[in-house]
């Protein structure tokens, strides 16, 4: 047996003893309630912080940063891979689940992480790639020999190297020792684990059902590598790809089904660890057992109009020109927080290590606050890509790095300071896992520190706002008071437990008036955050007057 799974068992052992005498002292704590408050910081470790001068971040760099971020506000980290890899796409091609890649540092670094964020009211979650590892993990180079062993089956093989494609999937030819060609997940060193067939075609018999020996085998792995790193303390797992474990499952129904029993083995052994997905489908993903799912820009348009172009000729909302439509978002975002509302949080990020351009490109600082405004004071649980709270810009023309393409120009290091290398590591500059911008207007965070309205103390003072008020929580009932297509401003309650608070915002370079709905009864408003004096009382009701890049956040009193 592997020596790190066997400590892992023992471990599991102990820990399950221990939580079975405490079952009656206490009632455990609920990943649920500690999200309700959560605003997360996205890391991408070998970009963040590099500690020993190598040039690529590490652990020890995160921890090093732990009290920056929380005095940002943050209560929860999300790593993205940080296990042994080749790293021929960032780590998101896996050669050992139960090691701490030795670039970023060692399992007790990992777990002094855990700790350390814990002692400032922090939860850390990992990036769990579940369909697919590299092609240089150990239960591939067994399953690709001839000989049948126990790994033979936890691959999806056709049934002969003659087999050269497959309906919808990707076929790699004659790259094994067995008579066999293997299925990708995403690039052709990432063979897809094999989770088995909803919908096995009887014409392929290399199709295995779910509940065939080898998906079988497959799962109760998957489990017991959450169950290695729930012990070390993580917090939870945001799973990569998660709605594309199980092959032919036209409605999701069977990859669905698989993450209900995930989570209710979770309920019973680790209530207060969470489960993220990257599915982008809410409606699917959290009735089905995720306490969250991402709405990302590949595929919710609404989603990816609020920051980004989604056609040449189409305005972003968040746009001095005024020519965005909140619509394309709330169209696609209201049914989906309506199906979801009171089973789990949809969270909205900034941006990710995926997306390009970042939210920083082509804004100012107030346009900066105007968006964070928007993304702290809505439904759900916030994510902040990494840079994305000072405003830190894409990279263009950069070569691509470890997988990276067209996204590589979003992962460059974060931007500390003014010194070599924004203070993100002693290397020298050629040594850098990416190159530091070398523009003069560059931001950093020790350049915003002290300036009372920059972005870094916006998005501050905007998550202090959150933590402070119960209806800007996870959970507070989000209800739309205006939004019109080529409209301005766009209107917006949040209530919970008889707290009501109005956020209005205007993105663009006019102002903006206009009356509230009648059915907006305040006999007063306190300004929380933003524009002072924003709204005025009338006797036909409530105006809201918003110069050009402006918000406002009020109390109704």
């Amino acid at each position: 047996m592997h020596p790190i799974r066997l400590f892992a068992y023992t471990a599991m052992a102990t820990v399950l003893v221990l939580r079975s005498l405490a079952a009656s002292a206490e009632v455990p704590a609920t990943a649920s309630s500690w999200l309700e408050s959560a605003v997360f910081y996205e890391i991408y470790p070998q970009s963040f912080r590099d500690s020993n001068g190598d040039g690529i971040g590490d652990l020890r760099g995160v921890i090093g940063k732990l009290p920056y971020l929380h005095d940002l506000g943050v209560t929860g980290l999300w790593l993205n891979p940080c296990f042994e890899s080749p790293f021929r796409d960032a780590g998101y091609d896996v050669s050992d689940f139960y090691k701490v890649a030795p670039r970023y540092g060692t399992n007790e670094d990992l777990r002094n992480l855990f700790a350390e964020a814990r002692k400032l009211g922090m939860h850390v979650m990992l990036d769990l790639v579940a369909g697919h590892t590299s092609d240089q993990h150990p239960w591939f180079r067994e399953s690709q020999r001839h000989e049948r062993n126990r790994y033979t089956d936890w691959y999806i093989w056709t049934n002969s190297v003659w087999t050269w494609s497959a309906p919808n999937q990707q076929v790699v030819v004659g790259a094994a020792e067995r008579d066999a060609n293997y299925i990708p997940n995403f690039f052709y060193f990432q063979p897809a684990l094999n989770y088995g067939y909803a919908q096995p075609d009887p014409k392929a018999p290399w199709q295995q059902p779910v509940d065939a020996p080898g998906p079988q085998a497959v799962r109760a792995e998957l489990k017991n590598i959450m169950r290695f790193w729930f012990d070390l303390g993580a917090s939870g797992f945001r799973v990569d790809m998660a709605g594309s474990l199980v092959k032919n499952d036209p409605d999701g129904r069977a990859t669905a089904a698989l993450w209900h029993e995930f989570r209710a083995w979770m309920d019973r052994e680790y209530p207060d660890r969470a489960l993220v997905s990257e599915w982008s489908s809410p409606q699917v993903a959290i009735p089905n057992g995720f306490h969250m799912d991402f709405l990302l820009p590949f595929n919710k348009p609404g989603y990816a109009s609020l920051f980004r172009k989604t056609a040449p000729d189409a305005n972003p909302f968040f746009d001095r020109s005024g020519r965005g439509d909140i619509r394309k978002f709330l169209d696609e975002f209201e049914p989906l927080y309506a199906a979801t509302k009171r089973q789990g949080f949809i969270a909205i990020p900034t941006g990710n290590h995926d997306t390009v351009p970042r939210i920083g490109d082509g804004r100012s600082g107030r346009d900066l606050a105007v968006a964070h405004a928007f993304l702290l004071t809505m439904p759900g649980v916030p994510f902040i890509y990494y840079g994305d709270e000072i405003g830190q810009r894409s990279t263009e023309g950069l070569p691509s790095k470890e997988g990276g393409f067209g996204r590589t120009g979003a992962r460059t290091p974060m931007q500390w300071d003014d010194s070599r290398n924004a203070g993100f590591s002693t290397a020298p500059a050629d040594r850098l896992y990416l190159p530091v911008p070398a523009a003069e207007d560059r931001p950093s965070v020790a350049a915003q520190r002290d300036v009372p309205d920059s972005a870094l103390n916006t998005v501050r003072a905007l998550i202090a706002l959150r933590h402070a008020h119960p209806a800007l929580g996870a959970s507070g009932d989000f209800t739309t008071i205006m939004a019109e297509a080529g409209k301005l401003p766009f209107v917006y309650e949040r209530t919970k437990g008889g707290e009501r608070i109005l956020v209005a915002l205007n993105p663009s370079a006019q102002p903006c008036e206009a009356r509230l709905p009648a059915e907006v009864n305040a006999a007063s408003l306190r300004a929380l955050a933003g524009e002072t004096a924003a709204f005025r009382r009338e006797a036909q009701g409530w105006m809201v007057n918003l110069p050009p890049v402006s918000y406002a956040v009020v109390k109704v009193e």
